[in-house]
């Protein structure tokens, strides 16, 4: 069964975007920059909620004679990558993406039941929030900016639920980011 992991940038106080909406703390430092190229070439499919789609729309349209040699890379595995996008609001999407015709979790039993052995890779808090409710979540992924943002929009779902975790990773950048990452420890099923 293909593995569900949640990824995004965090403030080390725990949020993917500020106050304000903004998220100017999460400069495109190279080194990571490379781990989230790196990151992407085991994904088969990305979940996305709208926010995270209109924020990443930037690549299906980005002049490549103004990209760098990493940033065309990106562009290559992330423009034809399948992208799943959540919203109540929009009626069309483009590029490699469709909209969702389920909620996440009849997506994620879809998804998982197609044949493949690359990740299902959720991105926004709020998606993940959803697939965390159902327990679909199989692995989180941090990358934690040296910023305290003071509030905005947390990582961590907010649910009165305790999930157990176990260390699968990390890495300390150059830059002072580091990712952290962590598998969600269940018991043993009969």
């Amino acid at each position: 069964m293909r593995k569900v992991t949640y990824s995004m940038n965090v403030s080390l106080d725990g949020y993917i975007v500020g106050p304000d909406g903004g998220f100017d703390w999460t400069p495109p430092h190279a080194d990571v920059f490379r781990f989230w190229i790196d990151e992407i070439r085991g994904v088969d499919v990305h979940l996305l909620g709208r926010r995270l789609y209109e924020t990443m729309l930037y690549w299906e349209t980005a002049e490549a004679s103004s990209l760098d040699e990493a940033e065309r890379e990106w562009v290559s595995l992330w423009n034809p990558l399948p992208k799943v996008v959540f919203s109540t609001t929009l009626t069309d999407v483009r590029g490699h993406a469709r909209l969702a015709s389920g909620s996440p979790a009849e997506e994620i039993e879809r998804l998982r039941a197609e044949p493949g052995e690359g990740e299902i890779a959720i991105g926004g808090a709020t998606l993940a929030a959803q697939a965390a409710a159902s327990d679909l979540i199989d692995e989180y992924r941090a990358v934690v900016y040296p910023v305290l943002v003071g509030g905005g929009i947390p990582f961590f779902p907010r649910a009165d639920q305790r999930v157990d975790l176990t260390l699968a990773g990390t890495r300390t950048f150059s830059s002072g980011v580091v990712y952290l990452g962590y598998r969600v420890t269940r018991p043993p099923r009969p």
